[in-house]
């Protein structure tokens, strides 16, 4: 079989290789769609994600049909941050079966990464990438999550990837004894001195800076974490303020200073392309969430304040199960606040990395 590998540039074809997530999804009972009003802009460098990055995007052709795809990129504020010489290949996706096309696609993607110079190439963690599934394949992940097939995993391998770090996610059966737990978090986080604000009652001038401020403080040193700009922010709240992030999301103050913050979206089932007569069972319509604290302000209580008033939040809309977030498998402070939030582990991701020869 005959496989050809292009760089696309043209507006149609960039969007043609966003829409192959249509094709290698749609075996699914249950998917989230390309979220082609994100990446589309990033591919054409429209985007406040594109600055300071060099993207290259791959299609791999078998018999001239889209078979994988895949995004090399030189992310030159990551490089600076960690004084790394590291590039990414992120948005990778193959057709069932497409195994010398996936091989391609990423031989491509690690070529160029080579030639522009970086060391090492990771997959399933930076710009808009996320780790990839190893065990929960079947039930709907939050929608930021991958959902990906199992055979990615011999795929990457195939291609000269390794194994990086491993992530765990968690998830939350509410009950009543729950409830009255969080309930007496926000009380506690209060009588610290901490001020729990939504995220729409904080003045509309203040949220970006200040929401900006605690989470480049706090992620500053988490493995992999590329520092965002206010410009990235403030399209990430205007993006997901119809899905409800403003009235969810928490911005903790003391003393008038921004020290904590709860990134949280009620769960968004309703765009999820489901097959005729499949219905999500109760336990997939989760939200999405991340806590970020500043160091002066950790060990206090705070994240378990901002993240028991978010949960409050949701009860009350009715939700009956809740997401806590994706976690480094060895981050323990982090793993801690799942378990006294009352989650538990529901699915394993993994991260890659290859090592490249110029």
């Amino acid at each position: 079989m005959a496989i050809v590998v292009e760089s696309p540039e043209r507006r149609e074809d960039l969007v043609a290789l966003i829409r192959l997530h249509e094709a290698v999804y749609a075996g699914r009972r249950a998917r989230w769609g390309p979220e082609q009003s994100i990446e589309l802009p990033l591919l054409t460098g429209e985007s406040p994600f594109a600055a300071d990055r060099r993207l290259r995007p791959f299609v791999a052709r078998e018999n001239g049909r889209p078979a994988a795809r895949a995004v090399a990129v030189v992310d030159e504020r990551y490089r600076q941050h960690w004084h790394e010489n590291i590039g990414h290949v992120v948005l990778f996706e193959a057709l069932p079966g497409a195994r010398d096309a996936a091989t391609a696609v990423l031989e491509a993607a690690c070529a160029w990464l080579a030639r522009e110079g970086v060391s090492a190439a990771r997959a399933g963690f930076g710009v808009f990438d996320f780790p990839f599934v190893t065990d929960a394949y079947d039930p709907l992940p939050p929608s930021v999550l991958r959902h990906n097939p199992p055979e990615y995993h011999a795929m990457l391998q195939a291609a000269g990837f390794a194994p990086e770090r491993r992530f765990v996610d968690y998830k939350i059966t509410v009950t009543p004894a729950l409830r009255a737990r969080w309930e007496a978090m926000v009380d506690a986080g209060r009588r610290a001195g901490f001020d729990l604000v939504w995220l729409r009652d904080v003045p509309l001038e203040r949220r970006a800076p200040d929401l900006h401020l605690v989470w480049d403080d706090a992620f500053r040193a988490h493995w992999g974490y590329t520092p965002f700009s206010e410009d990235e922010l403030s399209l990430v709240i205007a993006s997901l303020t119809p899905a409800g992030m403003l009235d969810c999301s928490v911005l903790a103050y003391r003393d008038g200073e921004p020290v904590g913050a709860l990134w949280l979206v009620p769960e968004t089932s309703a765009y999820a392309v489901l097959s005729p007569g499949h219905q999500l069972a109760a336990d997939e319509r989760l939200n999405t969430l991340a806590i970020a604290v500043r160091e002066p302000a950790r060990r206090q209580g705070v994240n378990l304040a901002i993240a028991a008033r978010g949960y409050l939040e949701l009860v009350r809309r009715g939700a009956r199960f809740l997401s806590y977030t994706l976690v480094l498998d060895d981050n323990g402070p982090s793993r801690r606040t799942a378990e006294k939030l009352g989650a538990t582990v529901c699915a394993h991701y993994v991260a890659y990395r290859r090592e490249l020869r110029r």
